[in-house]
Parts: structure tokens; C-alpha cells; sequence
């Protein structure tokens, strides 16, 4: 597996990143939080504008890139405090369960490392099954946490750590 980082000012890049997302997310948290709340996030987390807000206040997305260059999974993150805030953490579903978020993990925390940070942390869905992932890979709940993002959503979240 490889990582291709998303730069602003590529917009084709951006695009394919985009759609990527949206394909991504929307098959896996249409049935948890319903398409209404998943759209409107779409849009304000995944859309071009919103990848380029992000990418400009300092986030980095990475395409997660099969050996072979299919991309099949993407990550994105930024330094909060002590720590490598993971916001984004996905694969596509054909490719999930075969150990490649192990990789991706081990990119993630090289990436804090060399950045001198203690943890990783990450905020995931109550109802999400990663949630389980999360825990196999060695994250520690810390919290729950209740988020308004706008147009009557709230994002009903645990809050994990992973220590370096």
C-alpha cells in the first residue's frame, strides 16, 4: 500500500477525492445516520469547497492506494494540541477485512511521530462497527461527545486515543 497526498490547487485531485468520499461514506452511513444528516455532512465535510477549507487550515489528505495505484481508500488528519486529530479514516468496502487498515494506521502514526506528537485520536460514531475496529487496533475510549453541526444534526460520537 501507498500514500498519495492531496495538494490545494489540484483540483482534479480534490475531485476524485471528493467523489471517492462520497461513494465511501454514503454506502456505509446512510443506514447508520439516515441520508438526510449524510448529505448535508457530505457537503460540509467531503465537498470540493469543504476538502479545499480543510487542506488550507492545515488538514493533509492521503489517497490510501492499492500496490497496484487503484485507490482504494483515503485519510486525512491535522495536529490539534499533543496530538494527530485522524478525521478521516476510510476503505472502500470491497477492500475491507483484509488487514490494510493496519497499514494505514502505522502511515498515521509515523506521520505523528515525526511530528513529535504523543497520540492519535479520533472521533467515531456510537453506532459505527469501526468502533470495534478502532479497539482491536489499540484505541482507548475516553469519552462521549454530542456535537451540533448545524441544520438540526448532532454527531453522537466516542472519542478515542491511540498513545504513542
Amino acid at each position: 500500500m501507498r500514500f498519495a497526498e492531496v495538494r490545494l490547487g489540484d483540483e482534479a485531485e480534490i475531485e476524485a477525492l471528493s467523489r471517492l468520499a462520497t461513494a465511501i461514506v454514503r454506502e456505509h452511513f446512510d443506514p447508520l445516520i439516515g441520508k438526510a444528516q449524510n448529505d448535508y455532512m457530505l457537503k460540509k465535510f467531503q465537498s470540493v469547497p469543504a476538502i479545499c477549507g480543510q487542506l488550507r487550515s492545515g488538514y493533509r489528505y492521503f489517497f490510501a492506494c492499492a500496490d497496484g495505484g487503484e485507490r482504494i481508500g483515503f485519510l486525512a488528519f491535522y495536529p490539534k494540541g499533543e496530538a494527530l486529530y485522524l478525521s478521516k479514516f476510510y476503505l472502500r468496502k470491497d477492500w475491507r477485512g483484509k488487514g490494510l487498515a493496519w497499514q494505514m494506521l502505522r502511515f498515521v502514526l509515523r506521520q505523528a511521530r515525526a511530528l513529535g506528537l504523543r497520540a492519535v485520536e479520533l472521533n467515531v460514531n456510537r453506532g459505527n462497527s469501526a468502533v470495534q475496529a478502532y479497539e482491536h487496533m489499540g484505541f482507548v475510549r475516553l469519552r462521549e461527545e454530542k456535537n451540533d453541526i448545524g441544520s438540526g444534526f448532532c454527531m453522537d460520537d466516542y472519542v478515542y486515543r491511540y498513545a504513542l
